[in-house]
């Protein structure tokens, strides 16, 4: 009862705040707090998320997990290596993967919270890892695993070991430096964003001479290039496929990709904004404290806000460069600095009254969130989400029903188009494989020998004409064996969403 008044409340948070500051005990501390908060998170997400199916993104990688290869047509492939990795183990079920995307960007925490050890005092470290887990970055956002949210740890631990190589020279920092950035492009390409920030950052830092004169900066680019090998090699025997892709998704005229150039700065901005307005209630800095939070005296800590700054700054050239538009949401990686750049200042003064605040605020965060998981769900199936979310693991049902009408032989191929084809995967037997029938090199790992050989089940929404045209091109081949549409609808909590309508057509295996 002592942790319900104010007293207690104060004695609790004094002393969490002593075991992740004192040295003999913070290591396991941290673990454990971090632990708590990826549980809390993930259940957050499994009830708030109850009320619909998973995001046809996570479905999408659960698709490329099981094509085990050096790319993918979209994107590079350690986002899907690490999901076939997760569901060996664990379960195929939405609970298991909101907790991957969770351990995901809990881990990312935890580099951050190692990064900060080496520029901020005890209490100042406990400050900045609560701050950042009040980044939506860092749990809203993270629930959706893809190939932005891959990008957390890898950009977090290459920016650590791109710190450390440079300050110390040490051969074989720079060498997991370059692996790491290796691993941060295998996750996405976009990645090459922070890779030219920290290479901007190294050629306008003051120590340059030294650092270049170092074997240092060569090891990362050879241990970097000698990750990456074997994907270029892919890339080449593929025709860089996936940048075609990147390239045709987001074009936009000049003015569009400088506009978002610029939205881009300023939505960052905004994801840390509660972070840094705690920080300015905290501290009250002057003008003489801002100026040393932006441009600091000191070498290390000015290196630090270069590879915090550069890599937000650069997509607004590069948006123009690349006649590319680009979104703020891919800033989700470039987080793991800031409690460095908010709190690393000698002048920014933390009270351990201010701190115990602060730590409670992240505290009360998850735990609101949590509580009010059942409202969110149940305003989510009220409103309805865009792209069929709620209805894939019905049509999957559907799908199994229809085929085992049609044959007792096992179903192995799934057609349908781009987020109707993910997500509904997700919900069938792991051995049945997308066939993207409207955009057919999608999915090419596909032998159109072999799915006319075992049949498959084609599914289209009725309200979406290009599927249904695909569908009825596919269908043609036949041999069909049953045509049915069916009325799809999510019970929750006692009542039914909106239904939706979807055609289903098995065609037949060979005899």
């Amino acid at each position: 009862m002592a942790l319900v008044t104010p007293i207690g409340v104060k004695a609790a948070l004094d002393r969490l705040i002593a075991a992740l500051t004192d040295p003999a005990r913070r290591g396991r501390a941290v673990v454990g707090v971090l632990a708590v908060y990826c549980g809390l998170w993930a259940l957050y997400g499994a009830i708030a998320k109850g009320s619909q199916d998973v995001h046809f993104d996570m479905g999408e990688m659960v698709a490329w997990s099981r094509e085990v290869t050096w790319g993918t047509p979209k994107h590079p492939p350690l986002g899907a290596w690490l999901v076939r990795a997760w569901f060996s183990v664990f379960p195929l079920a939405d609970w298991s993967y909101y907790l991957f995307a969770m351990v995901v960007a809990t881990v990312t925490l935890w580099i951050a919270w190692r990064i900060a050890g080496h520029y901020l005092d005890a209490e100042k470290r406990v400050v900045g890892l609560a701050l950042l887990t009040l980044v939506p970055f860092f749990n809203f956002h993270a629930l959706k695993y893809n190939a932005n949210t891959v990008m957390l740890p890898l950009w977090a631990a290459t920016t650590a070991l791109f710190l450390r190589s440079y300050e110390t020279r040490s051969r074989l920092l720079a060498a997991l430096a370059g692996v790491a950035a290796a691993a941060a492009m295998l996750g996405k390409y976009w990645s090459v964003v922070l890779l030219l920030g920290l290479g901007l950052a190294a050629v306008i830092d003051t120590r340059r001479a030294a650092y270049f004169r170092s074997p240092a900066p060569w090891v990362t680019v050879l241990a970097g290039l000698a990750a990456l090998a074997p994907h270029i090699v892919w890339l080449v025997a593929h025709d860089f496929t996936p940048f075609g892709y990147a390239m045709d998704t987001h074009p936009g005229t000049p003015l569009e990709c400088l506009w978002s150039g610029v939205n881009y700065v300023i939505g960052a901005a905004a994801y840390v904004a509660p972070p840094a307005v705690l920080v300015g209630l905290a501290a009250w800095p002057g003008p003489a404290a801002l100026r040393d939070i932006a441009w600091p005296l000191a070498p290390d800590r000015r290196l630090a806000v270069l590879a915090f700054g550069l890599p937000l700054a650069v997509p607004t050239v590069l948006a123009i460069a690349a006649h590319e538009v680009v979104t703020s949401l891919w800033a989700i990686a470039g987080m793991s600095l800031l409690p460095v750049v908010l709190l690393s200042s000698p002048m920014i003064v933390v009270s351990r009254a201010a701190a115990r605040r602060i730590v409670g605020v992240a505290i009360a965060f998850p735990l609101l969130a949590l509580a009010l998981s059942p409202l969110i769900a149940w305003v989510i199936h009220r409103q309805g989400v865009p792209n069929y979310a709620t209805h894939y693991g019905g049509v999957a049902r559907a799908i199994v029903q229809a085929w085992r009408a049609t044959t007792d032989r096992p179903l192995r191929f799934l057609g349908s188009y781009n987020n109707v084809l993910y997500g509904v995967l997700f919900y069938l037997p792991a051995d049945v494989a997308p066939l993207e029938i409207v955009n057919p090199p999608i999915t090419p790992w596909i032998d159109e020998a072999q799915v006319a050989r075992d049949g498959i089940v084609l599914v289209c929404p009725v309200a979406e004409s290009t599927c249904m045209q695909a569908l009825a091109a596919r269908a043609a081949r036949g041999p069909v064996g049953r045509r049915t549409e069916v009325e799809i609808t999510r019970r929750y909590f006692g009542t039914d969403d909106k239904p939706d309508r979807f055609v289903i057509v098995t065609i037949r295996p060979q005899e």
